[in-house]
């Protein structure tokens, strides 16, 4: 005979804050991480763990995120021969753009706008 399990208490919506949400999305999209499996040990649908990284993610500003490195480190040099200081660009994971700073602003904006239609 199957057993059956009555539920005595009020079943309410979990809440979950800000930082929870931000743990688990961190955690789920670590390198190496699978989604399933962190949705799994949070006891959560891994489709709410995609809803919670579309709603942290930050709102498009017009600003990108700037690294500088060590000025003491030589930047590469290009197949130009210029080794003058230059800003990179990484669009995806596989295209890396160096526009060095003496380019007609209106030359790099066009560039990456064709980038970014690819």
């Amino acid at each position: 005979m199957a057993q059956v399990h009555v539920i005595t208490g009020v079943e309410r919506r979990r809440r979950w804050s800000d930082d929870q949400k931000r743990m688990i999305v961190a955690a789920a999209f670590a390198p190496g991480a699978v989604v399933v499996e962190v949705a799994r040990r949070a006891n959560v649908s891994s489709a709410l763990i995609y809803r919670w990284r579309r709603e942290l993610r930050p709102t498009a500003s017009g600003f990108a995120e700037v690294v500088v490195d060590d000025p003491a480190v030589a930047p590469p040099t290009g197949p130009c021969g210029s080794a003058g200081p230059a800003l990179e660009v990484m669009v995806g994971a596989d295209i890396r753009i160096r526009i060095p700073t003496s380019t007609p602003s209106e030359l790099a904006a066009a560039v990456l706008s064709a980038l970014a239609r690819r």
